[in-house]
């Protein structure tokens, strides 16, 4: 291009991440001299200004800040295509506020990124899984007593992977394992009362007056309880017993058992299926598999104590790690 004075300047960076690589060459009186531009601050984007700081504009020397479609990709989101969709719908902030242009950038380690609401974990070296724990292992990384406990899941991490909460050793089901500290210390604290929701077989046939008893509540030795939501489930293996679903925020140690047996009906098997957004689909007993895009989003903001839409549960996901399955998109449409 020709600047007023004459000068011809050639040279460019489309689509180049990194400030520090502008670079070009000017023509004076015919002769070509290479030059930094960046020295001569030409490769400040149009409407760039000095102290800018406002979300997705460039900074001089901000050289951790990534594009946007690329940071959200990276994260599993959905392709880069998609993303790009995802910002210019307005459906993406940064912050809190929404970024609905493609040059933007961010700092992937401080800014928070959520899109229709639910948060994107940027990090990539958090890991999440979910475990149908098996009846009769510990809920521990190492049993003193040398019961089988959850080495049996984690050992082929090279990653140190850990349990959120706990599931009794006679209780089979979902099970949150993570390299996430703060999100397991946050997902235990009782001020955030995530639901949990079980399935019971239970002994003898529970009537629909007691379902309404456990709604109202009961008093149990250390204080009174009562679930969210209770019903009679179909499909019991004899007229002796009862299938029982029921859902409660409560994290008292062996809730669910000493609730049912007040009421008269003795807990003979007990799974839970669901621990906040998380489903245990289709997922046999003893296979885990990792979280998809869309499932970490929605424990990410329940952690928060914000309620969210549960999170289908990735299907076809076998073994234990998880690797063989499909990343789960969110749509861009």
């Amino acid at each position: 291009m020709m600047d007023e004075k004459g000068l011809t300047m050639n040279g460019s960076n489309e689509d180049n991440d990194n400030p520090a690589d502008f670079g070009g060459s000017i023509e004076v009186d015919g002769k070509k001299i290479d030059v930094d531009m960046a020295a001569f601050g030409w490769d400040k984007p149009v409407g760039w200004r000095v102290g800018e700081t406002e979300i997705g504009e460039n900074r001089p020397g901000d050289d951790t800040r990534v594009r946007l479609q690329k940071v959200l990709a990276s994260a599993g989101v959905a392709s880069r295509r998609a993303c790009e969709e995802l910002i210019t719908s307005g459906r993406v902030r940064v912050n809190g506020e929404v970024v609905d242009s493609l040059g933007s950038r961010i700092e992937p380690g401080t800014d928070e990124v959520r899109v229709d609401g639910v948060i994107v974990q940027l990090d990539v070296t958090k890991r999440y899984f979910v475990l149908n724990k098996p009846r009769g292992v510990v809920s521990t990384m190492a049993d003193e007593n040398g019961r089988p406990d959850l080495r049996e899941f984690t050992d082929q991490f090279e990653e140190r992977i850990f349990n959120v909460g706990r599931l009794d050793t006679d209780t089979s089901g979902l099970l949150i394992l993570t390299n996430d500290g703060d999100l397991a210390h946050a997902l235990a604290h009782p001020k955030f009362g995530v639901q949990k929701t079980y399935v019971a077989q239970v002994e003898g046939r529970v009537t629909a007056a007691t379902i309404q008893k456990l709604k109202d509540g009961i008093e149990l030795e250390d204080g009174p309880i009562s679930v969210d939501s209770a019903k009679i489930v179909p499909g019991a293996p004899d007229f002796e017993v009862s299938l029982v679903e029921l859902t409660l925020h409560s994290g008292r140690n062996r809730i669910v058992r000493r609730m049912m047996a007040e009421v008269g009906h003795p807990v003979i098997e007990l799974v839970r299926r669901q621990f906040g957004p998380l489903h245990l689909g289709t997922l046999m007993v003893g296979e885990m598999r990792e979280l998809s895009a869309a499932e970490r989003g929605a424990l990410l903001t329940t952690a928060q104590g914000e309620q969210v839409v549960s999170a289908p549960p990735r299907e076809g996901a076998r073994g234990k790690g998880g690797k063989n399955a499909p990343a789960a998109h969110y749509e861009a449409g």
